[in-house]
């Protein structure tokens, strides 16, 4: 089995991958900055991080084959983060995405259309920088997964859709919740499908 560390474990979308890999069996070292917010769940390590201390972070995973990335792109680096992780020698890395890169059109990103919220821009932009500097590496083993628009909590139901570069949506408009998008994450976790890819989520 592998070995996976997630760093942002106590925030909305870490702590329900957390606990979907943690009810499907397997050992994870789990990272933030306050570790007493942690879940406390079969085959977990809380361990406290600071995830812009780029030397700090990579000794903490350092010996894991797996690295999840579930912090805000607003409140980190992702040169920081992209670092510690090759530093580390981790063969995979797999990052929470965002909505607002998604094309609503050949060409045109969520977060440029009029109606995009001002409130979520600064994110969604950091997070097509994000999204750009994987795509420049030429040898990390990466994967981007977008939610979709509205992301929030809800239900596990297990039945959702997977696209690619399109924003998915449905006759309720563009959702997932974070139980549903935990369950694509760790789906990826076990069966790789989109190495070096973004892909999406939804309803």
């Amino acid at each position: 089995m592998s070995t996976i560390a997630l760093i942002g474990a106590s925030g909305n979308a870490g702590s329900r991958i957390l606990k979907e890999l943690s009810d499907r069996g397997h050992r994870v070292t789990a990272l933030a900055r306050h570790p007493e917010k942690i879940a406390r769940l079969p085959g977990v390590t809380p361990k406290a991080v600071d995830a812009g201390d780029q030397a700090a972070l990579a000794a903490e995973l350092k010996g894991h084959d797996i690295v999840i990335s579930a912090v805000h792109f607003t409140a980190s680096d992702p040169q920081v983060l992209i670092g510690a992780v090759k530093a580390a020698g981790a063969q995979r890395y797999l990052v929470v995405g965002g909505a607002g890169s998604l094309e609503v059109a050949p060409g045109v990103a969520l977060y440029s259309t009029p109606d995009f919220p001002d409130a979520y821009k600064a994110e969604a932009l950091a997070g097509g920088v994000f999204l750009d500097l994987l795509r420049k590496e030429p040898t990390l083993d990466w994967t981007f997964l977008c939610p979709s628009a509205m992301f929030g909590p809800g239900e596990r139901t297990g039945k959702f859709r997977l696209g690619k570069d399109q924003l998915l949506v449905n006759d309720k408009g563009s959702s997932i919740s974070f139980e549903d998008y935990a369950v694509a994450l760790v789906d990826e976790v076990e069966k790789p499908a989109h190495s070096r890819q973004r892909y999406t989520v939804g309803y």
